[in-house]
């Protein structure tokens, strides 16, 4: 159902404020924004939004404290990492259950986003290791060369509402880890799980400064990209945002790495297990209520595939168990704001007007089926449409919602071909037995994470993760190596001793002897 104009708010509301030089700093602006708990509708916070000014003061604290973390030996800095990883670990429930509360994601799944988030961490606790430089002996007579990776100052994340915990990770753990300091600007969808990291970090020992957090909205974000001491942004969202941001800071001088939206296709090839086919296509397009920008929102079913395949779906989705995240047993949770109930059901209208077959239609489902107390929650079914065309707009577009299309095609190369040409590149997938089609598919598809057999392929900590196209501006991918290499700049450095200097001056391009 639709959720009503004014949700009432819950007597426990609480404040959500800012994180500074290691203390929670109340908002100054004198704006807020109200938090709710998208399975009641109920209002259950405030969440301050930062000023200019308190971006400034984030900043500051991160710039002060930057030499001294800096000059942090990589031992001493992995070491907090491990402590953090530890109070992470027993404090993962807690995380998960921040995450539901606000996104309203099934608590299993929140556990998972925590886990993967975890991942980063360990990774990170590496960090010796990953920032050795190169050394040359003797690279031309009595002279040494050797290269060092040296962190760039303040650093700062821009992060989404449909990851609050795993997200934030993929960039603060490797970015401190490298010497760098940091600060956060979180969705204010969802913004308590920032607060519960930043005191999570300065427990496990991180100095006051290092971590900072600055809730709010495009005001606070634009501070941070005009902000002359942010070295660096790493941004994921939307594409419209994530090329405004690439824009804006390189404009301003500054590193980008902004990863925006996707339309993920999985190809279904004729030789393919449907009954494995049907579960993959569910989990990927359902799960988070299809709010991930890993989700498959699209299926590509090549030849009568079809035909056996779309029964299936349908039949499966009709059985969702679309409940309140915190039962165990929920398959689905509900949709994280009325704004975004609003903007997935007009993009279902869209699709029936356009002509697209609608198999399944989520618009239904009412929070009196989600559980106790849930009639006034941001509910949605899965949805699930037939015989899409390119040329539609629930195809281009990105609809961030449990919203599954299918397109038929005659055969492989017209799939390869149909991904290929669309303007996302994020993640892709094929399901077949056929080793030649899975390596053509592999090497020829125009997409940055490709899964065969795999519905979701998300790289792991020390893979990173990126798309193609559209859904990536910036050079680098997220995490990983790539990501050391993101929040850490080359110094090459030449050497010689004055016993080995000749006489006289040199006027001619030095070559190696």
């Amino acid at each position: 159902m639709n959720a009503p104009d004014k949700s009432p708010t819950s007597p426990a509301a609480t404040s959500i404020e800012h994180w500074i030089n290691g203390r929670v700093a109340p908002g100054q602006s004198g704006r807020r924004a109200d938090v709710f708990n998208p399975a009641t509708g109920n209002v259950t916070g405030q969440v301050a939004l930062g000023s200019s000014a308190e971006v400034d003061a984030a900043v500051a604290s991160a710039q002060a404290a930057f030499p001294a973390w800096a000059d942090t030996p990589p031992i001493r800095r992995a070491r907090v990492m491990f402590k953090f990883l530890e109070l992470l670990n027993q404090n993962r429930d807690k995380l998960a259950h921040a995450i539901t509360a606000e996104h309203g994601k099934v608590f299993t799944d929140a556990q998972g986003e925590v886990s993967r988030g975890i991942d980063i961490v360990e990774f990170s606790c590496g960090i010796p290791q990953l920032l050795k430089g190169d050394f040359t002996d003797q690279v031309s007579t009595d002279m040494d060369n050797w290269t060092l990776r040296q962190p760039l100052g303040v650093v700062a994340g821009v992060t989404p509402f449909n990851f609050p915990v795993m997200v934030p990770m993929w960039m603060f753990p490797v970015a401190i880890a490298a010497g760098n300091t940091f600060v956060l600007k979180p969705s204010p969808i969802d913004p308590t799980p920032s607060l519960l990291i930043a005191a999570l970090l300065q427990q496990a020992g991180l100095p006051d400064g290092v971590f900072n957090v600055v809730q709010g909205d495009k005001v606070a974000v634009d501070a941070l990209l005009v902000h002359p001491d942010v070295k660096a942004v790493s941004f994921v969202g939307s594409t419209p945002i994530a090329n405004y941001i690439y824009e804006t800071g390189a404009h301003h001088g500054k590193r980008v790495q902004a990863l925006g939206g996707a339309k993920n296709h999985m190809v279904v090839m004729p030789d393919a297990d449907l009954d494995q086919v049907v579960d993959a296509l569910i989990g990927s397009a359902y799960g988070s209520a299809g709010e991930r920008c890993m989700a498959i929102s699209v299926a590509v079913m090549v030849g009568d595939v079809a035909d056996k395949l779309v029964p299936m779906l349908a039949e499966r989705t009709k059985t969702l168990k679309v409940k309140n995240g915190t039962e165990l047993d929920a398959e689905m949770g509900p949709i994280v704001t009325a704004t975004a109930h609003q903007r997935i059901t007009g993009y279902i209208e869209q699709g029936v007007k356009e002509g697209a077959t609608l198999v399944s239609d989520g618009r239904g489902f009412t929070g009196t089926s989600a559980g106790k107390g849930c009639d006034n929650g941001f509910w949605m079914g899965g949805t699930l449409f037939d015989h899409v065309t390119p040329d539609m707009k629930i195809y281009k577009e990105e609809i961030f919602g449990p919203v599954l299309s299918c397109v038929r095609v005659k055969d492989f190369a017209e799939a390869l071909h149909l991904v290929n040409a669309h303007e996302f590149g994020n993640g892709v997938s094929c399901f077949t037995r056929d080793g030649n089609v899975a390596r053509e598919f592999g090497r020829r598809v125009q997409v940055g994470m490709v899964g065969i057999n795999v519905p979701i392929p998300v790289p792991m900590a020390w893979h990173g993760f990126g798309g193609w196209k559209k859904s990536l501006f910036g050079d680098m991918h997220a995490y990983g190596e790539e990501g050391v290499r993101f929040y850490t700049k080359q110094k090459s450095i030449m050497q010689r001793w004055p016993e080995s200097i000749a006489k006289g001056a040199e006027f001619v391009m030095p070559t190696a002897k």
